[in-house]
């Protein structure tokens, strides 16, 4: 029997999806969300699925077939059979290359959960971390570069797949679903985002930045260099040579770009780099700071302060699932190439679908986006608060105000800068985070996690003299007004006062 170095090739999806998909250590979920089931692939989905057959299918298709039969999962994994589908995978994560594959000989089933992608992935990014050329799947990928399996550095095709039919997995079914997928229309028709264009810095502090509210800025970074200049061909150019942060590794840009061409996963690579205008100093050169983000007082820190800039590339559907910015910083985010589409909550309304630790340290939520789309974004429309939504594109500019929660999906390839910074809005929240008791696992983007709160307050005291005084005064008195002004019921007069009253 062929093993795990044979070619796997898309599914066969269905329709019809009832039951669901568990994890251990995430929240149980829906194999589709509510509202209406369907789903429309990708066209390389589609085309690259049409003669094949089955290698999985939903776990209701089993009730579904004409003909009664067992589930091959259940016949072919011997004395592992109990284990949930996620717990088999991460029992299998722990094995190295040439296990899994002679695992994968050893029954159709074996054959079907050996070649699940995510797996070779890990074997890739371990052993060979950004030095690899992606060969349009994580499997094929490490047979032809990992030394073990490239016989003397020939690059040897995988055999033809087996057609396997008859497995049912809700949860392996539902990882190439969420890669295959598109957006579904009434995940992006949304957008009730507040849109400003030409306003002054007074009218975005009063606004926008002191009642702590989202917005999208249009026409703020008209002048930067970077929305003419950085093409593939130019950004190429610059970097050669360069390695930037791709998730768990560093690759060149030239790699990184072969990767995202050939990609359909779900979770794509994102490139995420905090030190691009370090490495390239035209990248740095190529955009400024818009006029309403230019107070940035963890700039008193100098060399210490933590990571704040970042460039940010990625092909459609990668992105950054929920989460809420370092530090308790407020942040913005301009898109030079493609576009993103967004979804903010205020930070006392968790998303649904993410559960953040009492001490704010960990947060429990889906595996990637697309599943938070299927399984939660319908939950949103009964609740009362609901999320902040808008697609950004090419010369826009999201403001992310502090504490707020969001998730962000790249719609196309696109490239983007964000910077975190602290005005004197939200300089006493900074603060207060990062004299937290859990602070050392909290803070981020700096190795001196422990001592950021005293060096920070006593770069502010000596380059601001009387800020921080001044700002905990004015703090003060707002909440002592807001104790003093009357509310609707206290106002409301009863009849014995010629007023009026309620009646129950």
């Amino acid at each position: 029997m062929p093993g795990a170095f044979h070619s796997l090739l898309p599914l066969k999806p269905s329709p019809k999806r009832k039951s669901k998909r568990h994890r251990t250590r995430k929240p149980k979920r829906h194999l589709a969300g509510a509202g209406d089931p369907s789903f429309h692939l990708k066209s390389s989905a589609s085309a690259s699925s049409r003669d094949i057959g089955c290698l999985v299918e939903p776990l209701g298709n089993l009730f579904l077939v004409s003909t009664p039969r067992a589930n091959l999962r259940d016949a072919g994994l011997g004395a592992l059979r109990p284990l949930p589908d996620d717990l088999l995978l991460d029992v299998l994560g722990l094995l190295p290359s040439r296990d899994l594959a002679a695992l994968s000989v050893c029954s159709k089933a074996f054959y079907v959960v050996s070649a699940h992608d995510p797996l070779w992935r890990a074997l890739v990014l371990d052993e060979l971390g950004g030095g690899f050329d992606f060969a349009g799947s994580w499997r094929a990928t490490y047979y032809i570069s990992a030394p073990s399996g490239g016989r003397g550095g020939h690059h040897l095709i995988p055999p033809r797949a087996l057609k396997i039919r008859g497995f049912y997995s809700d949860y392996l079914f539902q990882s190439w679903l969420c890669a295959n997928m598109e957006m579904r229309h009434e995940w992006l028709a949304r957008d009730n985002i507040e849109r400003r264009r030409g306003i002054s810095v007074e009218q975005f502090i009063a606004e926008v930045e002191e009642p702590n509210r989202p917005v999208l800025l249009e026409g703020c970074i008209d002048g930067w260099p970077a929305l003419q200049k950085w093409s593939r061909e130019y950004l190429l150019e610059i970097s050669e040579g360069k390695e930037f942060a791709v998730g768990p590794v560093s690759m060149t840009l030239d790699r990184y770009f072969r990767y995202a061409d050939n990609v359909q996963e779900e979770r794509p690579l994102y490139l995420f780099d905090s030190k691009f205008a370090e490495k390239v100093p035209e990248m740095g050169r190529d955009y400024d700071v818009p006029v309403y983000f230019r107070e940035d007082l963890f700039s008193a820190l100098g060399e210490e302060r933590p990571d704040y800039r970042w460039v940010i590339i990625g092909p459609a559907g990668s992105g950054s699932s929920f989460h809420v910015d370092p530090n308790s910083t407020s942040a913005w985010n301009a898109i030079i190439k493609g576009s993103k589409k967004w979804v903010m909550f205020p930070p006392e309304v968790v998303p649904p679908g993410v559960h953040p630790s009492a001490d704010g340290a960990e947060v429990t939520s889906p595996v990637s986006i697309m599943e938070w789309f299927m399984n939660f974004y319908g939950a949103c429309k009964t609740w009362e608060k609901r999320p902040i939504e808008c697609v950004c594109r090419a010369g826009e500019v999201v403001f992310v105000p502090n504490g707020w929660w969001h998730l962000v999906i790249n719609l196309e390839e696109s490239i983007a800068i964000t910077q975190n910074y602290v005005s004197r809005r939200n300089l006493l929240n900074v603060l207060d985070f990062l004299k937290k008791p859990n602070a050392s696992e909290l803070v981020s983007g700096t190795k001196d996690r422990v001592n950021l709160h005293d060096k920070f307050r006593g770069a502010i005291e000596a380059a601001h003299p009387g800020m921080i005084n001044q700002l905990q005064l004015e703090a003060q008195q707002k909440v002592a007004a807001r104790k003093k002004k009357a509310s609707f019921w206290d106002s409301a007069a009863d009849a014995r006062s010629r007023g009026f009253k309620f009646s129950f």
